[in-house]
């Protein structure tokens, strides 16, 4: 499908819908006339192939949401009607202008809304667009900062030193030379766009390559900035990390980044967090974690232990008589602190110690306690399952 049918079809009409036409009545009429046009029913009749082709080629722009926005953009720009080029323009236009590249690099440049806001001279759209061009956002900054285990989970607020552009201290951002002022740039009159017209049809704008989109030019630069406007400076920001943080994790602070130029936003300050392990406690998710060392005697017989919490707290624990090694109990309300006002639980995994070294008397305890319970085979399941 050639790029200039946007203009010079009138999609709606062939399908006999109106512009309002719903998705479904789009789909309806389409189905009408490929039933009454299809080349399989009609062989050899190319009236029929024609419109079965005509109803496609209109089915397959107005079915696609962006498409039809498209389509409808274009054709309300000018004026609601088929537009058509001169004869020796099917691919160009008057004075040279080559509309299948027109539409082309519209694509290519996001739409057929931007080069709808160049055509046709400089005012509207384009007057909009060069002031925009002369703004510019400023760089993101990026920081670093350690933090303790302790303090990623209830948060805390610390002291970061910033490097960042912002307009210099000897022109004030001007770029020229202290006494002097930028002078508006006679190439694009100040409005760091230039147009370019082909013929009296299209008129296409561009950033001013004198210039560079900035709408002035610097005769007699600054000595410190050399005429760029920029300069660097050093500040010490304090910056909330919020509770909950993970290792490694980025936070944005949004504007606190290097400043804009002829009034744009600031960037954004980007913040990368790691965190030092605890020597007791882990993470996992919102809970915390601990392992709690038990001997054989509590583990077998039962006991009531106590675990530390990171709050410097102690919490009580019973141990069920018979606790295997590895399990985990759950203490609830002891983990991290979740943004809703809840929190994680504190997850206390035992681990049962057995002594290195016995004395005699315990080895002798151990060997009347093997008689008394016996001596079962408690590995010949092992090997039933191996084999």
């Amino acid at each position: 499908m050639s790029q200039k049918d946007y203009l010079e079809k009138d999609y709606y009409k062939v399908l006999g819908v109106s512009k309002d036409a719903k998705p479904d009545e789009i789909k309806k009429a389409f189905r009408k006339i490929a039933r009454e046009n299809h080349p399989d029913q009609h062989p050899g009749d190319e009236a029929a192939e024609k419109r079965f082709k005509e109803a496609s080629e209109a089915n397959s722009v107005l079915s696609d949401v962006t498409k039809r926005k498209e389509y409808d953009e274009a054709r309300s720009f000018l004026g609601g009607g088929g537009f058509r080029f001169p004869r020796g323009g099917a691919a160009g236009a008057p004075g040279g202008v080559n509309v299948e590249d027109l539409f082309r690099n519209a694509q290519a440049d996001g739409g057929l809304g931007d080069i709808f806001g160049g055509l046709f001279g400089q005012a509207g759209q384009a007057t909009r667009r060069s002031s925009a061009r002369t703004q510019r956002r400023g760089a993101d900054v990026e920081g670093d900062v350690t933090i303790s285990f302790t303090q990623s989970v209830e948060g805390t607020t610390v002291s970061l030193q910033m490097v960042s552009d912002t307009a210099c201290d000897a022109c004030r951002g001007t770029g020229a030379k202290a006494g002097t002022v930028p002078e508006v740039c006679a190439i694009c009159q100040g409005s760091g766009v230039t147009a370019s017209s082909q013929g009296g049809v299209f008129g296409m704008t561009e950033p001013c390559h004198d210039c560079h989109g900035r709408g002035l030019v610097v005769k007699d630069p600054c000595d410190v900035c050399n005429g760029s406007g920029r300069g660097r400076s050093q500040r010490t920001m304090q910056v909330r990390i919020p509770a909950g943080v993970t290792d490694s994790q980025k936070i944005r602070i949004k504007g606190k980044g290097s400043a804009g130029e002829n009034g744009g936003p600031a960037g954004d300050l980007y913040v990368l967090v790691h965190v030092r392990p605890h020597p007791v406690f882990g993470r996992n998710g919102d809970n915390l974690t601990i392992t709690a060392p038990v001997t054989f005697a509590e583990a077998a017989l039962g006991a009531d232990i106590e675990v530390p919490t990171l709050q410097g707290q102690r919490v009580k624990l019973r141990l069920a008589p018979g606790t295997p090694n590895g399990r985990t109990l759950r203490v609830r309300g002891k983990g991290v602190q979740r943004g809703n006002g809840t929190s994680g639980d504190l997850l206390v995994t035992v681990e049962v110690q057995v002594p290195a070294q016995l004395d005699p008397a315990a080895a002798e305890a151990l060997k009347q306690y093997d008689a008394v319970v016996g001596h079962p085979d408690i590995r010949s399941g092992l090997f039933q399952r191996a084999s």
